[in-house]
């Protein structure tokens, strides 16, 4: 069969992907996951994603990086989309490195607002996270790829845990280091950075580090004069001025193999520390957790000996 001019191009790169992907990375996630259960779910959320990109095309930058968020912290299971955090204190959301930087929390709730109506209690947030993180990339980057799913949600947010997140002064090795700890390369991390291609960055998380990059002589004073023209003094405490990340794209030699490895490498953060099976829940309101489950906040900190079944931590949970 003669595949059509349209079809070709998704397709090899869905194959190549998988070329590049471990086969352990895919062991617990599984691509057509809600084939059966709910096979509109992905369309639903593209559908929220592409109408929300239309009216706000920043938004696509803001889906990509709640991903990455939510991933770096207890894995992605959608614990940074939490309001209330069952167990007490502030949640990943209210952190400085999310807080008031972090968006497309509306697109979410439309996207699960849809997917409920169609198919109750069956998609999970973090799921729809990561899907909406792949349409994104497709919309802004026409690089289409599948995203293996399964996730379920966590029930415990907390702030202070957000605080590990990478942050606009971390040095290379830290970079790596705390790249490393999830699993991903640092090939993975230079690839995932493409992805500040199409953002922008509040001028005060750097605007002052170059100063001083400045005076040691580490930066170039065009470049530097360059980003402070871009970047005048805020009208307001309350206004902050952002700049494009990337003022023109280093990227040049290879697109179609850097398409590649970006979306391998965003299948891979994909699947940090996920939660599958019996283990979190899957939310009604991806803000909160669901009714009668906050006793569940402690058990998910609680260690059980190896080899203890999900039944038998659910007997000790509730004696």
């Amino acid at each position: 069969m003669k595949m059509s001019s349209g079809l070709a191009g998704p397709v090899a790169l869905a194959a190549a992907v998988c070329l590049l992907l471990p086969a352990a990375s895919l062991a617990q996630l599984q691509v057509g996951f809600y084939n059966t259960s709910c096979p509109n779910a992905e369309a639903l959320v593209r559908q929220a994603v592409t109408a929300a990109f239309a009216n706000n095309s920043g938004v696509a930058p803001g889906l990509i990086r709640l991903h990455f968020h939510d991933c770096f912290v207890r894995g992605c299971d959608a614990s940074v989309l939490l309001t209330v955090n069952p167990a007490g204190g502030n949640t990943e959301r209210d952190a400085p490195p999310n807080n008031p930087s972090l968006r497309g929390f509306e697109v979410i709730d439309a996207a699960k607002a849809a997917v409920e109506r169609s198919c109750p209690r069956t998609v999970s947030c973090a799921d729809i996270v990561a899907f909406a993180a792949r349409d994104s990339v497709n919309l802004t980057g026409n690089t289409f790829y599948q995203v293996p799913s399964g996730r379920r949600d966590g029930r415990v947010s907390n702030a202070t845990e957000a605080l590990s997140l990478p942050g606009p002064n971390s040095t290379a090795q830290n970079l790596t280091d705390g790249f490393g700890r999830k699993g991903l390369s640092a090939e993975d991390m230079v690839v995932l950075s493409g992805s500040h291609t199409i953002g922008r960055s509040h001028c005060a998380s750097f605007l002052f580090r170059n100063r001083q990059r400045l005076a040691a002589g580490t930066i170039s004073p065009a470049y530097q004069a360059l980003l402070e023209a871009l970047c005048p003094p805020t009208t307001g405490q309350l206004t902050p001025n952002t700049t494009e990340i990337d003022l023109s794209t280093a990227f040049a030699a290879n697109e179609t193999l850097w398409k590649q490895k970006f979306a391998a490498a965003m299948i891979k953060m994909g699947n940090i520390e996920v939660k599958t099976g019996t283990q979190g829940e899957i939310r009604l309101n991806c803000s909160v957790v669901n009714p009668g489950s906050s006793w569940a906040a402690g058990i998910e900190m609680m260690p059980f000996p190896a080899g203890t079944s999900d039944a038998t931590a659910g007997e000790v949970a509730t004696s």
